[in-house]
């Protein structure tokens, strides 16, 4: 190559050289001013940003407070339960310890009672019973020997036909 054509590229390489900076530099420029404007943007946002932030660390500052409230009272609410439950519990096992004590004090009462009430019966079996039946015994002893002695010793032959009639 010549001297004057490698010129000619060296200026043209140049000039495209020149011709990137300026685009470089309008690019730079464009960035630049969206910057800016967007750094305006946030500027205006920023106030309402950190209103948010502190309402929404107000508001997570009375959830938890709410929160641990919720939990104190609940544990309050299951130790009084699990008391009310001890005592329930408690006052059923004397309840069941009385009962199965009073069951058995009527248990025994009725035996008792029915001891009584057969010995009872025995009594009045053997007291007034046996003594009532040999009394009606020779109640018909006696009736049978007045019988025979005031007839003559012989029935009646209508009564024993009457009486054999009645055996068959």
């Amino acid at each position: 190559m010549t001297p004057d054509g490698l010129i000619m590229v060296m200026a043209g390489a140049v000039v495209v050289s020149a011709l990137a900076l300026v685009l470089q530099l309008l690019i730079l420029y464009g960035l630049y001013r969206s910057t800016q404007a967007t750094q305006a943007q946030l500027t205006e946002l920023m106030p309402r940003v950190g209103k948010l932030i502190e309402n929404a660390e107000t508001t997570l500052k009375q959830g938890r407070e709410q929160i641990t409230e919720v939990t104190t009272k609940a544990n309050e609410v299951l130790g009084l339960a699990r008391t009310q439950l001890d005592r329930v519990d408690g006052s059923l096992g004397e309840v069941l310890v009385k009962l199965k004590g009073q069951l058995e004090r009527a248990e025994v009462m009725l035996d008792d009672s029915l001891t009584r009430v057969h010995q009872t019966v025995t009594t009045v079996h053997t007291g007034v019973m046996k003594p009532l039946r040999e009394v009606s015994g020779v109640a018909a002893g006696v009736r049978a020997a007045i019988n025979h002695l005031t007839r003559g010793g012989r029935p009646n032959p209508n009564q024993a036909t009457h009486d054999e009639e009645m055996f068959i």
